[in-house]
């Protein structure tokens, strides 16, 4: 255990924050943390009927690229996790889910940030009317089993959320 002796907000934004922490540690030692506080996210697993995933390519500023990855989304205040899966869903991608399932929450990188991701699968899909926020451009496509298999398999898929959350899946369906 650490034992948390100053505390500096750093930095505060719409989607992060930045906190500066100075610890004693259990041999005695004082040192710094910086530790990068989210609100948590969800990520969705959709699947159609013929067993196509639904993946979104978008620009990612970070990496300077576009990448696929299943639709997610920030957490809204007092919003449950599974209210925030159905609405980025249906945002992003115009699909609503008749059946949901939680899948697995994961920490994205305990060591910097207590981020926290809930995995669902939706199933179901219904096509309604999509919605992205103003600052998202997005272009979504279902991917046949012989289609996605290659993109999981190989280095297509960079994304850590999607990674997992088809892992996770694929362990869940044995």
């Amino acid at each position: 255990m650490e034992k948390r002796l100053k505390q500096n907000m750093i930095y505060q934004g719409n989607v992060l924050s930045l906190e500066k922490v100075e610890v004693l540690l259990a041999s005695g030692r004082k040192t710094e943390r910086e530790i990068v506080h989210h609100p948590g996210a969800v990520a969705i697993l959709a699947i159609n009927e013929k067993g196509e995933i639904l993946l979104e390519r978008q620009y990612r500023s970070a990496l300077k690229e576009s990448t696929w990855e299943i639709p997610a989304g920030k957490l809204e205040p007092n919003e449950s996790p599974l209210k925030c899966a159905q609405r980025e869903l249906l945002e992003e991608t115009g699909y609503e889910a008749a059946q949901w399932q939680h899948l697995h929450s994961i920490y994205t990188s305990p060591g910097f940030t207590d981020e926290v991701v809930h995995l669902f699968l939706a199933e179901k899909l219904l096509l309604r009317k999509a919605n992205p926020e103003f600052d998202e451009e997005i272009t979504i496509r279902f991917f046949r089993q012989s289609d996605w298999e290659p993109y999981f398999c190989t280095k297509e898929i960079v994304d850590g959320k999607t990674l997992l959350a088809f892992y996770t899946w694929k362990c869940h369906a044995r």
